[in-house]
């Protein structure tokens, strides 16, 4: 499995652990060990013009997913071994990170690893624009966010709620519940890099957050 990372956010993170969280992601999702994938942290600036061009939001968010087409993915060991695929390209922002971390009451190291399994989840084709992607998602992201967490002696902290049936129904004024937007952007070239950075492009993939 090959994991490329680069922090440009200009914040002090535990890089090791992000890519200890994305592989073991990676691992329990049986996804070929010839895949690829990007993460990109980033300031909030930067995050900033990522979610205003890709999701047409104002401000910044925590995490962006730029998915290649899924034709494209490896999605498994009963596949025939090939070329490595690039799943593609998940964009963190460390400094909304620590914000939400300090509200929900843990590590803003924990909430990065939220973030992580929540974007190679979008990765692997999993979305919650509806409240039944959203329950088997945000599942499957407590799940594996709590085996990672005991797997290395961590407290099993950071997954939000996984919504019920009642609580997956949309708010009256139509918005959806955190990291539910996705967008489907014309221009499908992916996310310009900061001057020096070494992550690859992002995928051809619709932003996810």
């Amino acid at each position: 499995m090959s994991i490329e990372i680069a922090n440009e956010s200009g914040a002090s993170v535990d890089s090791d652990k992000v890519l200890a969280v994305a592989r073991f992601v990676l691992d329990e999702m049986g996804v070929n060990p010839l895949a690829e994938l990007s993460v990109l942290l980033v300031d909030i600036d930067y995050m900033t013009e990522l979610n205003h061009r890709w999701m047409g939001a104002d401000g910044p968010t925590d995490v962006l997913a730029f998915p290649m087409e899924e034709s494209s993915v490896d999605h498994g060991p009963s596949e025939s071994v090939g070329e490595p695929a690039l799943l593609g390209d998940i964009v963190l922002c460390p400094e909304v990170a620590a914000k939400q971390a300090a509200t929900a009451g843990h590590g803003a190291d924990d909430e990065l690893h939220l973030l992580t399994v929540h974007g190679v989840l979008h990765l692997l084709g999993y979305d919650h624009a509806d409240p039944e992607e959203e329950r088997e998602m945000f599942t499957l992201q407590a799940r594996l966010l709590g085996g990672w967490q005991r797997s290395v002696g961590r407290p099993v902290v950071g997954a939000p709620p996984i919504p019920t049936r009642s609580d997956a129904a949309r708010p009256e004024d139509g918005t959806a519940p955190t990291r539910s937007d996705a967008a489907r952007p014309g221009d499908r070239s992916g996310p310009d890099r900061p001057a020096g950075t070494s992550a690859p492009d992002a995928g051809s993939g619709p932003a996810r957050n």
